[in-house]
């Protein structure tokens, strides 16, 4: 996920090398686990909403941004639905601090995504 952050906060893109390998090995994990199903609707579920706000503003939403949420979305899900809500609800407000924090006007979502992801599963999982 660092290296994923440091790519979009340089380059401002994401690219497919770094993003669609890691949602298919989560999915096949999940699917060894028993956790196939749920990682493949939260894949669905968070992919899908990114996707319709790329199609709606695709100046506000990467195709990047849209391939990195089929892991993410994957791998939360796979964890429960409360991992996957707290990721999908911290992803954007992060973003929204962060550009506020910092008065600019675009900030890459990658990042937001990868630390909101990161973050709800140390809050849900770790003891």
């Amino acid at each position: 996920m660092a290296t994923l952050s440091v790519v979009d906060v340089r380059d401002r893109r994401l690219p497919n090398v770094l993003t669609l390998p890691g949602a298919v090995v989560i999915l096949v994990v999940a699917a060894v686990c028993g956790r196939g199903l749920p990682a493949l609707i939260g894949a669905a579920a968070l992919g899908g909403a990114y996707l319709v706000v790329h199609l709606v503003a695709p100046a506000a939403m990467g195709a990047g941004d849209v391939k990195l949420a089929l892991g993410l979305g994957a791998l939360t899900a796979a964890l429960g639905t409360e991992v996957w809500a707290l990721a999908a609800l911290g992803a954007p407000l992060v973003t929204v601090v962060w550009g506020v924090l910092a008065r600019l006007r675009t900030v890459p979502h990658g990042p937001s995504m990868c630390l909101a992801t990161t973050a709800a599963v140390a809050l849900t999982c770790l003891p």
